[in-house]
C-alpha cells in the first residue's frame, strides 16, 4: 500500500471512529454499522465483534458483517485458547496465515475458506471487553498500519461497550433490588414498621437489603444485610442469599442457625463472596427478640425514659469463606411495650474522613423511641443531611407499641 493510500485509509478510519452520529445510535446497531464500515475499509470478507463473559471466561460472538452465522449459533470461545483467545489472554493484536482446526477453535472461519485472521483486543479502563477480529479468503499479510488502525477502532467500540454496559448492569442491578425490597412491610397489630433504602452515590446499587417477613407462631423475621461489592454482580448475591435465608428461616427457629445454613450455602456456592448480615425473630406473644450476627453492625435499641445503647449481642464473622467454624450464637432482647429498635448497614455511618466511632456514638444519640417513620426520616436527615452517602443505605426501624394480648 502507497504511502498515499495508508494517510487515505488513516483519515477514513479516523472519520469513521469519531462520527458523532454514531453515537446517536443503540450499541447494536452502532457495532452493525461500525463492522461494515470497517469490511469496506479494509477490504475483508469478514468482521466480528466478541464480547467478554469474564465470569465464564469466554467470548461470545455478538455481532458480525460477514459471518453471521458465529452470532446466530451463539458461538463461545474460551479465554486463552484458539486464535481469538490467544488475542484476549495476550492482549495484544495476533495475525495468523493459517486457519484451520490447529489454530482457530471456531470451525466456521475455515470452513468460509477463510486464509487469514487479525484479531486485536478491546480494552476500556483497563477491563477486556473483548476481541475484534478481521479476515480475508485471500492470502494477504496486514500491515503495521493496518493493525494499528483496527486498534483505533477496536478502542473506539470497547469504550461504547463498557459505557453501555455499566448503564445497562445498573439499571438492571437498579430493577432487582427494586423487585426484592418489600413493597409493603407487613402490618402486625402492636408492632410498627418503617424503612429505607437509598443507593451510593458513587458504587450506584449494590448488595445492601432490608427483608421482613411473617414466621409461623406468631413471629416476625427481620433481616439487613450488605453484600461486598457493588452494581449488577453485588445484587445478584443478595437476590440468592435473601432467597436462601428466607427458606432456612422457615425450617430453623434459631437465627444463628439460620445464619450457620447461609454462611455454609454461600461458602459452597458463592465463590469469593463475603456479607454481612443481621437476622432476628420477633416473638410476638412474649414481646422478646432472638437475634444473631455475622459480621453486621449492632442494632440500635431505644427505651422510654433512658439512653439509646447498641445491642448486647455476640458479633460472629460475615457470611461467606466458612469462616464459622465454631458455629454461630444467638442472642434473646427483651422488647417491652415503647421499645424501638434500629437496624442499618455501614453505608449510614462511615463517611470519608471521618471517624467511625464518633458517627456511630452520633447515630446511637440520634435514636429515640419515637414513630418508626419520625426516626426513620430524623436518622437519614442528621446522618445523611445534604452530603450524598457514597456507599449504599439500608435502614429497618420497628417499636414495640402495646403489650402482648391487647388491642393496639
Amino acid at each position: 500500500m502507497s504511502d498515499d493510500a495508508q494517510a487515505e485509509m488513516r483519515l477514513r478510519v479516523l472519520k469513521t471512529v469519531t462520527d458523532n452520529a454514531l453515537m446517536e445510535l443503540d450499541i447494536e446497531k452502532l457495532q452493525e454499522v461500525l463492522l461494515w464500515r470497517v469490511r469496506d475499509l479494509f477490504h475483508v470478507d469478514t468482521v466480528t465483534i466478541l464480547l467478554a463473559d469474564s465470569r465464564r471466561g469466554q467470548l461470545l460472538a455478538k455481532a458480525s458483517a460477514g459471518l453471521d452465522e458465529e452470532v446466530f449459533q451463539g458461538v463461545r470461545i474460551p479465554i486463552g485458547v484458539g486464535f481469538a483467545g490467544r488475542v484476549a489472554q495476550l492482549l495484544k493484536p495476533v495475525q495468523i496465515e493459517r486457519v484451520d482446526e490447529s489454530t482457530v477453535v471456531n470451525p466456521l472461519l475455515w470452513e468460509h475458506g477463510l486464509r487469514v485472521l487479525l484479531g486485536v483486543p478491546m480494552v476500556a479502563q483497563g477491563e477486556l471487553m473483548g476481541v475484534m477480529h478481521l479476515g480475508s479468503t485471500s492470502p494477504r499479510r496486514f500491515t503495521d498500519n493496518e493493525i494499528e488502525l483496527l486498534q483505533l477502532v477496536a478502542d473506539r467500540v470497547a469504550t461504547t461497550a463498557h459505557i453501555h454496559r455499566s448503564r445497562s448492569e445498573q439499571a438492571a442491578a437498579a430493577m432487582l433490588v427494586d423487585s426484592l425490597l418489600p413493597g409493603r412491610l407487613p402490618s402486625t397489630a402492636g408492632w410498627e414498621l418503617a424503612a429505607r433504602y437509598v443507593a451510593g452515590a458513587d458504587s450506584g446499587v449494590g448488595g445492601d437489603w432490608y427483608d421482613v417477613f411473617p414466621l409461623p407462631d406468631h413471629r416476625i423475621g427481620l433481616v439487613i444485610g450488605d453484600v461486598v461489592g457493588s452494581g449488577l454482580p453485588a445484587a445478584t448475591v443478595m437476590g440468592r442469599l435473601r432467597s436462601a435465608l428466607r427458606a432456612y428461616a422457615l425450617e430453623f427457629a434459631d437465627p444463628g442457625v439460620v445464619l450457620g445454613k447461609l454462611d455454609r450455602k454461600a461458602s459452597h456456592f458463592e465463590h469469593n463472596t463475603m456479607a454481612t448480615v443481621a437476622y432476628a425473630v420477633i416473638h410476638t406473644r412474649t414481646d422478646s427478640m432472638d437475634m444473631a450476627l455475622a459480621g453486621h453492625l449492632p442494632p440500635i435499641i431505644a427505651q422510654p425514659g433512658k439512653d439509646a445503647e447498641f445491642a448486647a449481642a455476640p458479633l460472629g464473622p460475615p457470611i461467606g469463606h466458612h469462616m464459622a467454624v465454631t458455629g454461630r450464637r444467638s442472642t434473646t432482647l427483651d422488647l417491652p411495650p415503647g421499645t424501638l429498635f434500629a437496624f442499618y448497614t455501614d453505608g449510614l455511618v462511615e463517611r470519608r474522613n471521618l471517624d467511625l466511632d464518633s458517627r456511630m456514638e452520633q447515630l446511637r444519640a440520634t435514636v429515640r423511641p419515637d414513630a418508626p417513620e419520625v426516626v426513620c426520616a430524623h436518622l437519614m436527615a442528621t446522618m445523611v443531611g445534604t452530603s450524598p452517602a457514597t456507599d449504599d443505605i439500608a435502614l429497618l426501624v420497628g417499636r414495640h407499641t402495646t403489650p402482648s394480648g391487647q388491642p393496639a
